[in-house]
């Protein structure tokens, strides 16, 4: 029995382990449950982009008392992460400098070498 050895190792006895084991949950265990639940439904909600801090702030707004970093724990012996929603980058922007004079009127084929110079 694995339990005997453990419990020998540990130096509880084996009625001790299996009373802890057995005992009913207690009403920290059954609000952190609760509060677990409660993470996941904001986290749902949020399509997956709140972290914790803004998770606590929805729970702090429903009524419940937590730290940022309890909803971090929780968050992470749940196994979720928040998504990164990257806004697009947008390199070329209209209108911030006029733009260069089209010299060879969008005809981009020279009748001979070193006529027309044009760049991609």
């Amino acid at each position: 029995m694995p339990h005997a050895l453990t419990c020998r190792a540990l130096g509880v006895s084996e009625s001790w382990f299996y009373k802890w084991r057995d005992r009913p949950p207690t009403s920290r265990d059954d609000r952190r449950a609760r509060l677990t639940a409660a993470v996941q439904k904001v986290f749902d909600d949020s399509g997956g982009t709140y972290g914790s801090p803004r998770i606590g702030i929805e729970l702090r707004e429903q009524g419940w008392r937590v730290s940022d970093n309890t909803v971090a724990q929780l968050m992470a012996e749940s196994g979720l992460t928040a998504r990164i929603r990257r806004r697009p980058r947008n390199l070329t922007r209209p209108g911030t400098r006029p733009a260069a004079p089209d010299l060879v009127k969008r005809v981009f084929t020279a009748p001979a070498p070193d006529v027309v110079c044009a760049a991609t």
